[in-house]
């Protein structure tokens, strides 16, 4: 296949393209040719030993999750999967549905350090990252480092705080650092961001702007539990289980989860899938010929590289969960609301008419072959 800096989709060497419209547009993606060479990991793909203490692992993760969390098993698995892929994650919902406790939960399930942040309209950036004290008995500035600098970091109410606030964790969440007075703070590994916001409670409360929700990995929904699941909250509030003083004991050590991280980086990806990916982030941006006018007016903007990056990451992690040492298109399909909610941005006539960003991301997918 010649090189060309703009490759149309087309191509008879490529994997199946979203359907063309009479008239190709003049950008089309690239996709690679189906017979170029797969980028294996440069570490090699996982053994089947690395595979089978990675799957313990998860199976003792969750098992101390689900002692005291009741179902949100889509939940679990959400968070699982930020961690393992090094993302961070957004929850959203109505107030008392455990995220919080969910948070807290996994935190104590591996043996980390976790701090819990409650944003405020008055909590300064120097509250999250830290800041230099005068210290009057050394005549000199110390510099206290502020709870940003834990494995586990729980955001609640982040919507609650203020756009300079919310800035403050742009360096933390891309950078896996802070800046204070000059001099740079790496923060601990793994670092998982877990912010929390309320969608129905907005007096007081301030957008996350496109660029802070970029750098979410995921966006997960909670959603209300069943009436069996609630019939077992209460029992478990009786039995003492869900006291806030009673803690999950640590089931799993920081070395166990660099382990998953580092199997699931060596995840095998087929160049199939890499188009699959790429091919569903071009049509986020180029909607109209694949998804008709109609639904196309619907998107104010598409979902940026980093969604291309997260599909990669999160698929990669998922498929770690599910046992396999390589990734499939039902792992992408699977991920696509959690990795493209956030991302695929809708136009306020979208609001008005009640369209949700999982109808526009559902029929994205359905105009995209899969491979």
């Amino acid at each position: 296949m010649t090189e060309s800096s703009t490759p149309d989709l087309r191509m008879s060497s490529a994997p199946p393209p979203p359907p063309a419209p009479a008239s190709a547009p003049a950008s089309a993606p690239a996709a690679a040719a189906a017979s170029a060479p797969a980028s294996a990991p440069a570490n090699g793909a996982p053994t089947g030993a690395e595979m089978a203490r990675a799957t313990e692992v998860l199976r003792i993760i969750s098992a101390s999750y689900s002692a005291k969390m009741v179902g949100q098993d889509r939940l679990r698995t959400s968070l699982l999967v930020s961690l393992i892929a090094g993302g961070h994650i957004l929850l959203e919902s109505v107030p008392g549905l455990a995220k919080t406790t969910a948070a807290s939960t996994l935190a104590d399930t591996v043996k980390a350090q976790f701090k819990r942040i409650q944003c405020t309209p008055d909590l300064l950036p120097s509250d999250i990252t830290g800041n230099q004290i005068y210290d009057a008995a050394t005549g000199s500035f110390r510099t206290v480092l502020g709870p940003v600098h834990a494995n586990f970091v729980l955001l609640d109410e982040i919507n609650r705080s203020s756009a300079k606030t919310q800035s403050a964790m742009l360096e933390a969440m891309q950078e896996h650092q802070t800046t204070i007075g000059g001099e740079i703070h790496h923060l601990p590994k793994p670092f998982l961001v877990i912010a929390t916001q309320n969608p129905i409670e907005q007096e007081g409360t301030y957008e996350l702007p496109e660029a802070q929700m970029d750098r979410f990995l995921l966006k997960e929904i909670v959603e209300y539990p069943s009436p069996a699941e609630e019939l077992e909250v209460l029992s478990r509030i009786d039995s003492g289980v869900l006291d806030p003083d009673r803690h999950v004991a640590s089931a799993v050590s920081l070395d166990d989860v660099h382990l998953l991280q580092d199997v699931a980086s060596r995840i095998y990806v087929d160049p199939a899938i890499r188009n699959y990916i790429v091919s569903i982030a071009y049509v986020t941006r180029n909607p109209a010929p694949y998804i008709g006018e109609e639904r196309a007016r619907f998107i104010k903007y598409g979902a940026s590289p980093r969604a291309s990056i997260a599909f990669l990451q999160a698929s990669r992690a998922l498929a770690l969960l599910k046992g396999r040492s390589h990734v499939l298109p039902e792992d992408i399909r699977e991920l696509r609301h959690l990795v493209l909610r956030h991302r695929v941005l809708l136009t306020f006539e979208a609001d008005a008419e009640g369209i949700r960003s999982e109808e526009i991301i559902d029929q994205i997918f359905a105009s995209v072959p899969t491979p």
